[in-house]
């Protein structure tokens, strides 16, 4: 097993899939249907890629965690509802890891709420993401009784943040002073 090898093909691959020319939503319809009959959407064949590929590393997973979870996290917020439901997935795998080795999932937790933060004000993330987030992970958690209540809190908590970040989001662009102190507020 390299380590780095490994590492080097998640960073390159969830590099490529978010790199602004293959962002179809951000094109005109004309130019989105164009590129979809000719080549489809390259980002899908590639997240499934990725998806695979984690659950081949076995008990080598503990290694990308915490550092994937960021790179993961921007690949699950490209706003392609199949790429969504086969990725987010992979989050309670990462939980699910952490667990089983250290009794909780601290590590995973901390990143993905930093790094949320981080892609929420870059742009990305949405209701429609908010509510794929909470119904995956839940449903995978009923999978596994011994985490569900932990897994169940922890969703909870990243719904919380997600609709404070979203609200900051879209209120950053309002002229009202008091509106944006309080979303601002919320947040803290």
């Amino acid at each position: 097993f390299n380590l780095q090898l490994w590492n080097n093909y998640f960073h390159l691959a969830v590099a490529f899939i978010t790199q602004d020319s293959l962002q179809l939503e951000n094109f005109s319809h004309a130019k989105y249907n164009k590129i979809q009959n000719k080549y489809g959407d390259m980002r899908r064949l590639i997240g499934f890629a990725i998806r695979d590929m984690w659950y081949k590393l076995g008990q080598n997973k503990i290694c990308f965690i915490p550092g994937m979870v960021g790179p993961i996290l921007e690949m699950t917020l490209i706003p392609e509802v199949e790429l969504r439901k086969a990725t987010i997935p992979v989050f309670f795998d990462m939980m699910l890891c952490e667990y089983q080795r250290t009794g909780e999932f601290k590590k995973f937790e901390n990143e993905i709420i930093l790094k949320l933060d981080h892609e929420v004000e870059g742009g990305r993330g949405d209701e429609h993401y908010m509510q794929l987030f909470e119904s995956i992970l839940t449903e995978c958690a009923k999978q596994h009784p011994g985490i569900c209540s932990l897994v169940e809190s922890f969703v909870g908590l990243v719904r919380g943040l997600l609709e404070r970040l979203l609200d900051y989001r879209a209120v950053m662009s309002d002229e009202s002073k008091d509106n944006r102190m309080s979303c601002t507020v919320n947040l803290l």
